[in-house]
C-alpha cells in the first residue's frame, strides 16, 4: 500500500520506518522538497521509501498519516492542498501548547468543547479523519509487545466505519491485538483521548517512564 506520512519528528520518522519495515511504499512529507530529516529517512530506511512536501506527499498515500505537532497541524495539512479528498487521514497529533514550559497545557480553541481531530474534519469534511495511537509513547505505537505481553488499549475514533475497518487493519499488522483496539465512535471521541495527555504527562514525570499504557477491566 502506498502510505503518507506527514511529519518528520520521532513519530513520523517511528511510524514511517514500521510501515516501511511492513513492505509498505512510504513517502515522508514535510514541508520542503529537500528536508535534511526526510532525506536521512530514506536513507536509513531500505525499501520503497522517498520523500517530498506535504502536497506531494498527500498525492501518493492512499492513506495519510498526520504526525505533525497539533500546534501546527492545521497550518501544515493546508500545505497538502486538494490531496486529502478522498483519502483516509489518521491523526496522531494532540493540541498541546508548549509556550509556557513543562508540562504543556491544551490549546484552548482545540479542546473542552471541540477537538484537533473535530477541526481537522470540519476542515477538510471530504476526508476520512481517523484518531488512533494518540495516548501513547512512540515507541508503543509500533510495538504494544514492548510491555504487558501487548495486552493494552489503543483507542480509535472517526465519522467513516469503512476507513476505521481500514486503519485496524493497518494497526494488527503493526502488532496490536484486534480486541484490544477500542471503537469509541465518532470523531468527537478524540476530545476525551486528546485531553488524556496532560495526566500522561504527569504519569511520565511521576514513574519516569514512558512505556505504560491503561488496560480495560471490566
Amino acid at each position: 500500500m502506498k502510505i503518507a506520512v506527514l511529519g518528520t519528528g520521532i513519530v513520523g520518522e517511528t511510524i514511517g520506518s514500521k510501515l516501511a519495515a511492513l513492505g509498505h511504499d512510504v513517502m515522508i512529507g514535510s514541508r520542503t522538497k529537500n528536508n535534511e530529516k526526510a532525506l536521512e529517512f530514506v536513507n536509513k530506511n531500505s525499501g520503497q521509501t522517498s520523500s517530498g512536501t506535504f502536497a506531494e506527499a498527500t498525492v501518493f498515500g492512499e492513506i495519510v498519516f498526520n504526525c505533525t505537532k497539533g500546534e501546527h497541524s492545521l497550518d501544515a495539512l493546508q500545505l497538502a492542498g486538494t490531496g486529502l479528498k478522498g483519502k483516509i487521514l489518521v491523526d496522531l497529533a494532540n493540541p498541546l501548547d508548549f509556550s509556557q514550559g513543562m508540562p504543556p497545557t491544551l490549546i484552548p480553541s482545540l479542546s473542552n468543547s471541540t477537538s484537533l481531530g473535530e477541526e481537522i474534519q470540519k476542515a477538510y469534511p471530504e476526508a476520512k479523519v481517523v484518531k488512533t495511537l494518540n495516548t501513547m509513547w512512540n515507541g508503543l505505537m509500533v510495538n504494544p509487545t514492548l510491555i504487558g505481553n501487548g495486552d493494552h488499549i489503543n483507542y480509535i475514533s472517526g465519522n467513516d466505519a469503512e476507513a476505521k475497518s481500514k486503519v485496524m487493519a493497518l494497526l494488527v499488522e503493526m502488532g496490536w491485538k484486534k480486541e484490544n483496539i477500542l471503537d469509541l465512535g465518532d470523531i468527537s471521541a478524540a476530545r476525551g483521548t486528546e485531553g488524556y495527555l496532560p495526566l500522561w504527562l504527569r504519569i511520565y514525570g511521576a514513574t519516569g517512564s514512558n512505556a505504560f499504557n491503561f488496560k480495560l477491566v471490566k
